[in-house]
């Protein structure tokens, strides 16, 4: 039986010398440490920047004609003399990593210049198939004559041969002695920290091999190294073709915030500002100065983009650092631009609307499409993808229920566990929510308790560190200073629209009075510097003082709670959000130290959270179970006496059934009116402990026994 082996006869390699000279000098433990573990591991990974230093042609060469120079350093690295080279076939795979900076393009500015070229890509991995076995080198046998034939697979269409020996083109592929290797494709996006305003983030895909395969999963921060390829051409133009990057090596980042380059002359600004006493009126001044008012709105929102520190106990527990703050307000208080204009100044951040947004969308979802070779690929949603950053999520109480639960695990964990399609893994998500709704009935009622007018279960609400109710109330000498400021903000813009279209300059008087009215005290562009610079190199540590000061106050809370028939005033939630609050205030000072000061601010700040959302109206005290339980403890007691008044009638008659006339007068002899009575049976309705087999009488759920 015949066979042959189609090659391409190759003229000497110049460069094999030039190789073979750089791995006896700089690599050659390296070489001896991957023959002691080979083949288990088959990579040798090279700093290009040692190739460089070495011999700066051979390096810009290889960027150039990497396939050609890859081959050389392939063939000599078989003549390198290793005493312990015990190995018939010693092929390692060359991955060269560490390109200059001029070698790494953004994902949107790859061209066909780059086609062949060795390049850098830096993107979040946003879709991911599992691996799959990819043709290497085919054998194939024909199938009239026998005749068995080997062919190279270096391109992505599958090669046979044309013809046989025995004039037949009918050919089998010999599966047990092809030769195949592990393969994977990878989907990347730019860095959300790299796009400018509204740009859509431009995506390329990646192949990986061998031992690359299974290193990340979707949602992590990667850099790529790997050679630009031509890709198949369009299905609609022929002669317009794709781009992939086939990939050499491979390095997770995940270094969010040490995206932000802060350049000397920006450090000594942010230093300088740090000092100055007026630093947190400053900052609160550069979130949404259109939005009048809402001042302890924007503190919270400005600590949230600081953020707390992220700590990772001995036993690898983690406590997070992020800070959720829940924005509840009227119509047209200026939520949703709040949070746009705090989109605009996080150096990592996303936006979505709860109407457009599903629970895949927020999370990750399982996909079957052409890019996962017709099998099962996860996608990284919302929340993955602005993994280190901020999430603004606007009109949270217009999602689905079922898709808004997928926040919960995110919030408190920081991670994403999906089980879809027969694949299970967990995502990074550690991110830090904004997240905005409206009303129920749209618009407040101040006399009854918040959680009823909030299209939001209690679990999710408790996972925010901070809640505000942000009403629209009517109040002359307000709404007189609001309407100020909004005609003088639209008079600005006018002002600015006339000059830019007749082309004339604004008088230095009138730009200093619209900066004055519509520009932040700080440009957006420091503001994100100062908070990317703070999240690098800052990590405070709590004094003493601010340790007794949250004690104190956290401990206090509780005790009032007790000590009015039992309530909870504050949780362990409170505490730990407490100690974030006074990080975060710390670090705007670039303080290495969380002082008295810094635990004072987030005291203020979550007693005005919770005496906005969790105050009880009928007694004015702060009661928590307003949250966690979806009524105040006044209520639970009272719906505790309800519900025995109708079991203990409910024994005494035949059919267990109740009028609810004789438990409204028998509620009036304990206190309560008939309109608590009949609102205290709706809730016990609501929880099924009771229900109305007919019209105005009442029967337990449970028999009692």
């Amino acid at each position: 039986m015949a066979e042959e082996t189609f090659l391409i006869e190759k003229s000497e390699n110049p460069f094999v010398p030039r190789f073979a000279a750089f791995f006896e000098t700089v690599c050659k433990k390296e070489i001896e440490r991957l023959v002691s573990i080979y083949p288990e591991k088959k990579s040798l990974n090279i700093n290009f920047k040692e190739l460089e230093k070495f011999d700066f042609e051979l390096a810009d060469q290889l960027i150039d004609e990497p396939d050609y120079l890859m081959e050389a350093a392939s063939e000599a690295i078989q003549g390198i003399d290793i005493p312990a080279l015990e190995i018939e076939e010693f092929k390692p795979i060359m991955r060269f990593y560490g390109l200059p900076k001029d070698r790494q393009p953004l994902i949107r500015e790859i061209s066909s210049s780059h086609l062949g070229k060795l390049i850098s890509i830096e993107g979040v991995v946003r879709q991911i198939t599992e691996v799959m076995p990819k043709l290497t080198l085919a054998v194939w046998e024909c199938r009239r004559c026998g005749n068995t034939y080997k062919i190279l697979q270096d391109s992505q269409q599958l090669k046979q041969p044309s013809i046989c020996e025995c004039k037949h083109r009918d050919f089998k592929l010999v599966e047990e002695k092809s030769k195949f290797s592990d393969y994977q494709k990878i989907e990347i996006q730019e860095p959300l920290e790299k796009l400018k305003g509204s740009e859509q983030a431009a995506t390329v895909p990646i192949y990986v091999a061998d031992d690359l395969v299974n290193k990340i999963t979707a949602g992590d921060k990667t850099m790529f190294v790997g050679i630009l390829r031509i890709g198949l051409p369009s299905k609609t133009q022929k002669n317009v073709y794709g781009r992939f990057l086939e990939a050499s090596y491979l390095e997770e980042t995940a270094k969010e915030f040490e995206e932000v380059e802060v350049n000397p002359e920006e450090e000594e600004q942010i230093k300088k500002l740090s000092k100055n006493p007026r630093i947190y009126d400053m900052l609160i001044n550069s979130v949404a100065p259109s939005i009048y008012g809402h001042e302890i709105v924007k503190e919270s929102i400005i600590l949230q983009l600081f953020g707390g520190v992220k700590k990772i106990l001995p036993n690898n527990q983690t406590i997070r650092g992020n800070i959720h703050v829940l924005l509840v307000g009227d119509p047209s208080v200026g939520k949703s631009q709040i949070l746009q204009a705090t989109d605009k100044i996080a150096p990592k951040s996303i936006y979505f609307a709860g109407k457009t947004a599903s629970g895949v969308g927020i999370t990750a979802s399982a996909v079957k499409d052409d890019f996962g070779e017709g099998g099962w690929t996860l996608k990284a949603g919302a929340l993955v993808l602005a993994s280190g950053g901020v999430c603004m999520a606007d009109e949270l109480d217009k999602m689905d229920p079922d898709d808004r639960s997928a926040l919960h695990e995110a919030m408190e964990q920081g991670m994403i566990s999906v089980a879809k399609a027969g694949i299970v893994t967990r995502f990074k998500a550690d991110t830090s929510i904004l997240a905005a709704a409206n009303p129920k009935l749209g618009r407040f009622d101040k006399y009854a308790p918040f959680i009823e007018q909030v299209n939001l279960p209690p679990t999710l609400i408790s996972r925010f560190d901070l809640f505000f109710m942000i009403r629209d109330i009517l109040d002359r000498t307000k709404d007189e200073a609001m309407s100020n400021h909004i005609l003088k903000t639209h008079k600005a813009g006018e002002t600015i629209a006339q000059y830019k279209h007749s082309g004339k300059t604004i008088d230095k008087k009138e730009a200093k009075e619209i900066e004055k009215i519509a520009a932040p005290e700080i440009p957006p562009q420091i503001v994100t510097k100062y908070l990317a610079y703070a999240r690098q190199k800052v990590f405070p540590i709590m004094a003493q003082e601010a340790i007794d000061a949250i004690s104190t106050f956290y401990v206090n809370l509780r005790e009032q709670g007790k000590n009015e028939g039992g309530g909870y005033s504050a949780t362990h939630r409170q505490l730990e959000g407490l100690v974030r609050l006074s990080e975060a205030s710390a670090r705007i000072r670039l303080s290495d130290e969380v002082t008295r000061e810094d635990a004072d601010r987030a005291i203020r700040l979550l007693k005005a959270s919770l005496e906005d959302v969790v105050k009880d109206p009928e007694t004015g005290k702060i009661d928590f179970d307003i949250i966690t339980m979806g009524a105040t403890h006044t209520q639970l007691t009272n719906m505790k006496v309800i519900l025995n008044l109708v079991k203990q009638r409910s024994k005494d008659s035949e059919n267990q059934m109740v009028p609810l006339q004789d438990i409204i007068d028998e509620a009036k002899t304990q206190g309560l009116d008939e309109d608590k009575t009949r609102d205290l049976v709706k809730k016990l309705e609501d929880k099924g402990e009771i229900y109305k087999p007919k019209y105005n009488f009442l029967k337990p759920t449970q028999k009692e026994k």
